[in-house]
């Protein structure tokens, strides 16, 4: 068993997987995002897997995949932004070196733009991402050992600050 350098868990378009990329650049480790991981094993998108058999369906796979890359994956993580909403995921994350990037609205909805591939932000964006944030936001706080903001930030920024952080929390010297 491994684990990962770094977990990246926060909302639909906060910038996870760009920050990973560029993190496990800096690092020389690979990356790896669940969202693709859940694509790649059922050949169905987020989307699809949402409009065809719902969320509570989505969930269940996310939590495996989450599971099989917490075990495997000694690089950087990057979670899906609704992955913590599980408690077994939640639990499996304790201990972890997880790092809650947060942004506003405004940031995403700048970064977003008419991305249209987020199921559960589809209609009604503003108000939708402030309810998702609402109700996930003590989550990805219960389960973060560092919080990065990423407002007013460029993807290598908030990299920078996700190493700082990790490496004043004692997770061990990232390069």
């Amino acid at each position: 068993m491994t684990s990962p350098l770094a977990v990246l868990v926060g909302p639909p378009g906060v910038g996870k997987s760009s920050v990973a990329r560029i993190l496990a650049a800096r690092t020389g480790t690979a990356v790896r995002d669940t969202d693709q991981d859940i694509e790649r094993l059922t050949g169905r998108t987020v989307s699809q897997i949402f409009a065809e058999r719902g969320e509570r369906h989505f969930r269940a796979i996310e939590h495996e995949a989450v599971r099989a890359a917490l075990h495997e994956h000694s690089g950087v993580l990057a979670l899906g932004g609704g992955a913590v909403v599980r408690a077994g995921t939640r639990e499996a994350l304790r201990g972890l070196p997880v790092v809650f990037l947060d942004a506003t609205l405004a940031d995403v909805r700048e970064r977003l733009g008419d991305d249209d591939s987020r199921p559960l932000l589809r209609d009604d964006f503003g108000n939708r991402w402030l309810g998702l944030m609402a109700t996930r936001r003590p989550l990805y706080l219960s389960v973060a050992r560092a919080v990065v903001s990423t407002h007013g930030r460029t993807p290598g920024q908030v990299a920078s600050a996700v190493q700082s952080e990790l490496i004043g929390a004692s997770v061990g010297a990232l390069p």
